[in-house]
């Protein structure tokens, strides 16, 4: 998500003791389910073997569940789109229901949100976990830190039930904060984590590990439609994939390796030329992340390629000029993803355009990239658990 790196870590015993006072039901059917997501601005190898792999996928993978029909039981969940940086969609945890507004982050693994025990400023203006009031809740004794690049939060960890729309995950793990920084202003109270188990920092099964291993899902996969305009037309669905939000083939990407949503990109290019990744690098397919980012030396590049402007933290190009900028081309597994220039720049408040494109703080090598909102409003994207691959598809 928001984050570079995360840490899990034990602090003292009576540390542990004097906050343990804190944290299961499910009811499955099989059916896709979709949660509308809603979009938020904050300011602030070689050939042949990849041959080889493409068709060993094509050839073994399952038929997905592709359906766009009234009758498909399909359950609904939205998500809404805050202008335009971020997309968030309503949970509900413990018996009866406490509803919180979370980030679905293809970036974590863990679900998270504010405890009545927070002490930290910034959790006043969210929606407190209330344990006493829910007659499923379980304490564990374990405390977790979670480090972001735009701040932290510390909490323990705890059981109860959790709903996604119509699916009911009971006793899941997820981590009650209790001091928290770099969320102000923020428009969601947690986070709720789609990566692979490995990245889980609470320690526990991630929630949609327990819907797949539980048979709350009719398929191993989820998708994201992130829309361009349309605050509340947003959606993520469990179980299959609905043929109604993308045009053409889905193009499928088998992961560098299962445990994360990281696939090879061949190269970056602009009006026919290269112009970063030119020896092929990485990117993690980022739902968490509002911009694209990447090594600065090649985003300075990109950016001066442009004519950008910089002010204080953002580069600024003229609104005027934005139609006449050129389309930045991703090209994934072979397959050309343009970006135009309406998709990768963004207004602010005052009516001023700005890049979309960020250097990633994070030292990474090989080169790295992370492709986030912006690049996944042009994309629909399907998260393939069954067959560790990402689907990618232009939206409608």
């Amino acid at each position: 998500m928001l984050r570079t790196q995360t840490s899990l870590s034990t602090w003292s015993q009576e540390r542990s003791m004097k906050w343990l006072v804190l944290l299961g039901l499910v009811s499955f059917s099989e059916c896709i389910v979709k949660i509308p997501l809603t979009r938020v601005k904050i300011m602030r190898k070689t050939r042949s073997e990849k041959h080889m792999l493409n068709n060993f996928l094509k050839e073994q993978a399952y038929r997905l569940n592709v359906t766009s029909s009234p009758g498909s039981n399909m359950a609904t969940h939205p998500l809404r789109n805050i202008q335009d940086m971020l997309y968030v969609g309503n949970i509900t945890i413990g018996t009866p229901p406490q509803e919180f507004q979370v980030v679905f982050d293809t970036g974590s693994s863990d679900l998270w949100v504010p405890s009545i025990f927070c002490t930290s400023p910034t959790c006043s203006s969210h929606v407190l976990f209330r344990h006493l009031e829910s007659s499923t809740f379980r304490p564990k004794n374990k405390i977790f830190i979670v480090e972001y690049s735009s701040g932290m939060m510390k909490g323990v960890v705890a059981r109860d039930t959790v709903r996604i729309g119509d699916l009911v995950i009971t006793d899941q793990e997820f981590g009650l904060s209790m001091a928290q920084s770099g969320f102000e202003g923020m428009p969601f109270d947690g986070v709720l984590g789609l990566n692979y188990p490995n990245f889980s920092f609470t320690g526990g099964i991630p929630i949609f590990d327990n819907l797949k291993n539980q048979g709350a899902i009719s398929e191993p996969v989820f998708a994201f439609y992130l829309s361009k305009s349309k605050p509340e037309s947003s959606v993520v669905m469990f179980g299959g994939v609905d043929k109604s939000y993308y045009q053409g083939a889905l193009h499928w990407v088998p992961l560098i390796q299962a445990g994360n949503w990281r696939v090879h990109m061949d190269r970056i290019s602009m009006n026919r030329r290269v112009i970063s990744c030119s020896g092929g690098c990485e990117a993690f397919v980022d739902t968490g992340r509002s911009l694209i980012q990447g090594p600065r030396r090649l985003v300075n590049n990109i950016l001066r390629l442009i004519g950008t402007m910089p002010r204080g933290s953002k580069h600024y190009v003229s609104c005027f000029a934005v139609n006449t900028l050129p389309s930045i081309i991703f090209t994934i597994n072979g397959f050309n993803y343009p970006l135009p220039a309406q998709a990768y720049t963004i207004k602010d408040s005052s009516g001023n355009c700005y890049t979309s494109f960020k250097e990633n703080t994070a030292s990474t090598s090989p080169e790295t990239w992370i492709l986030g909102d912006v690049f996944l409003r042009q994309y629909f994207s399907v998260y393939d658990r069954g067959n560790d691959r990402i689907g990618l598809a232009q939206a409608v």
